[in-house]
């Protein structure tokens, strides 16, 4: 009888045994569930609360920039109020420089038109020269048109001789031509320019040096369209350059060749040149 209690109770402890291990288990299986729980919710608090971080930098860069256009838009309404205190005085002040403006355009239009007139007068005055010079060779006489003024060059061989301030026969036969043209033209003015390499003068000559040259050649050229041509002496002015503006090298035989010359300076009276202005500023065009 004894026994069997015995066994009874081993019978009783294991059982108690076995469903104490087994609540044990359930135990432990719920404290792992919660722990993975529990750290799945502190990897999204964490991740909240870098969000919010960022949020908050965001929300504070957005009111700096919220400050600094509340700032701009008072300093445009302070701007604004200043401009709404142009003064009357102000606002005349400033119709009187727009008005002096206008009349600046409309002066530098009439002197634009001015100097295309002088321009077309030019143009003719050259197409006249060439058409009496064309068959000269161009080594010989060259005309150009610089800032509104007229050159024709023409080489010392073809006027003078060697060292001479005399004008040769075949140079007037080309002066005749230039006068015949220029005595078309009483609108214009002339000089007359000597001009000479830079070689000196040779012993015995019959002027001092090449100033002397260079005048006396001028003044022969002006001497004989007085003369012998007619072209009033009113119009013309001789002048000697000597040595002094060379178009080419005096070291070489061809540039000392080109340096020596004679230039006619051809412009258009300074009076007539306002004239044209005048007449620029009657034209209804532009009025």
């Amino acid at each position: 009888m004894k026994k069997i209690g015995l066994i009874a109770s081993l019978l009783a402890v294991l059982l108690t045994t076995s469903c104490g291990t087994k609540k044990i288990a359930e135990l432990e299986e719920k404290q792992k569930q919660t722990q993975e729980k529990l750290d799945s919710a502190t990897v999204k608090l964490n991740s909240c609360l870098e969000e919010k971080a960022s949020l908050s930098a965001t929300n504070n860069a957005l009111k700096s920039q919220n400050d600094v256009l509340k700032s701009n838009n008072q300093q445009l309404i302070n701007n604004m109020g200043d401009l709404t205190t142009l003064t009357k005085k102000g606002a005349e002040n400033l119709e009187k420089s727009l008005e002096s403006l206008r009349e600046k355009d409309l002066t530098i239009r009439k002197l634009q038109d001015a100097v295309t007139r002088r321009d077309s007068v030019n143009l003719a005055l050259v197409q006249s020269l060439k058409g009496v010079l064309g068959d000269l060779n161009d080594e010989d006489i060259n005309i150009s048109v610089e800032k509104g003024v007229v050159y024709v060059n023409i080489s010392d061989k073809l006027l003078f001789s060697s060292g001479s301030a005399r004008v040769t026969s075949k140079a007037k036969e080309v002066l005749g031509k230039v006068a015949t043209v220029v005595k078309n033209k009483p609108d214009f003015e002339f000089m007359v320019e000597g001009h000479t390499d830079d070689d000196g003068v040779k012993a015995g000559a019959s002027f001092k040096d090449n100033w002397d040259l260079s005048v006396l050649r001028a003044t022969a050229v002006v001497r004989l369209l007085q003369d012998e041509f007619g072209v009033d002496p009113k119009r013309m002015t001789a002048a000697g350059r000597s040595q002094y503006v060379p178009v080419a090298d005096n070291e070489t035989k061809e540039g000392k060749a080109k340096n020596r010359r004679t230039r006619i300076v051809v412009l258009p009276k300074v009076d007539q040149f306002y004239s044209m202005i005048e007449e620029g500023m009657k034209d209804p065009s532009i009025n």
